[in-house]
């Protein structure tokens, strides 16, 4: 014990290796902290569920896999994944555990990466995209040709953007995401504006609505092609169309804008789709407002705050913001 003004003071000892700090009291005692490395290993464990997928990930065989399972497990007094038939399930502290550990492991990867320029005319890097449909085809050749003459080396892929689960953007499979900020939203991603979009109706060249006044009368008697990715039978024109007193005839239902552009411009289907999303799908048909008011829609970039610090993400996120604004 050290005596400081007659302050009795706990001398303690820090010694650190590679793989553990130990800490050592004066009057022999020891204090153990875990061995840090192993929030590595559950950051993969957890991610994977699997002791052999784990194994191959970090390089490890899968014995040392096991050991190393089984020193987690004694470190936080949980079995952490458990048997169920042939595969592994996590425990409740398991699933509690599961964005704690990787955002310390994110966390811990930021702090010792040594922070870097960046070299865009050397930058070799694949960015997935996961957009709401009808963005590729509207604002994806524009960026496409920008990040090519700007990073070369760089490449995009698209992918379709089927409900509003976080989990692609969580587990690192996705870059970049596109579309209307959902209520159940993971909060911890981050998300901004890019464009206000509204409804219009779209039909096929001389149509019997290219023509005259269209009333809500009007519209609402035609047959519809409504788009719903959940497979429901009304929408928000139809909650727009109710206080007047008027029913879409709804024909047939589809999961997507391209399908109900396609539908109209092959029949005297109406399709009612978000103007800015699917300009150039639009190409050679008809149109219009729809005769009722309906809310407009804000479709946002979102990303994980894993991406957000990093050069090459920012430097995408900027080139579709400005994209996006570009073309009106």
């Amino acid at each position: 014990m050290l005596d400081y003004g007659g302050t009795r003071t706990d001398c303690i000892v820090f010694v650190r290796s590679m793989q553990h700090v130990t800490i050592t009291r004066c009057d022999g005692g020891h204090m153990s902290t875990p061995d840090l490395n192993l929030l590595v290993t559950l950051d993969v464990l957890l991610a994977e569920g699997s002791v052999a997928r784990a194994a191959r990930r970090l390089r490890l065989s899968p014995s040392a896999m096991s050991r190393a399972l089984s020193r987690l497990r004694e470190t936080t007094g949980d079995p952490l994944l458990v048997r169920a038939g042939r595969g592994l399930v996590p425990t409740p502290r398991a699933i509690e555990l599961r964005e704690r550990v990787g955002q310390l492991v994110d966390d811990a990867n930021a702090v010792l990466r040594p922070a870097e320029s960046l070299d865009l005319a050397r930058l070799v890097r694949t960015f997935t995209l996961r957009t709401s449909e009808g963005f590729a085809e509207n604002f994806g050749t524009g960026l496409v040709a920008r990040v090519s003459e700007d990073a070369p080396g760089v490449r995009l892929r698209f992918v379709v953007k089927a409900d509003n689960d976080g989990t692609p953007l969580r587990d690192g499979s996705v870059d970049l995401e596109t579309g209307v900020v959902a209520t159940g939203m993971s909060p911890e991603l981050r998300a901004q504006g890019l464009f206000r979009d509204r409804f219009v109706g779209v039909v096929r060249s001389g149509h019997a609505l290219a023509r005259g006044e269209i009333s809500a009368a009007r519209y609402a008697a035609g047959r519809h092609v409504l788009v719903s990715r959940r497979g429901a039978d009304r929408g928000l024109i139809d909650d727009a169309l109710d206080p007047l007193g008027l029913q879409r005839n709804i024909a047939t239902i589809v999961n997507g804008f391209s399908a109900a552009l396609g539908m109209a411009r092959e029949s005297d289907l109406i399709a009612s789709v978000p103007e800015r999303h699917t300009g150039n799908l639009r190409a050679g048909m008809f149109t219009f407002p729809l005769p009722v008011p309906t809310p407009e829609i804000m479709v946002s970039l979102l990303w994980h705050p894993r991406l957000h610090a990093d050069p090459a993400h920012r430097w995408l996120r900027g080139l579709v913001l400005q994209g996006c604004a570009a073309k009106h």
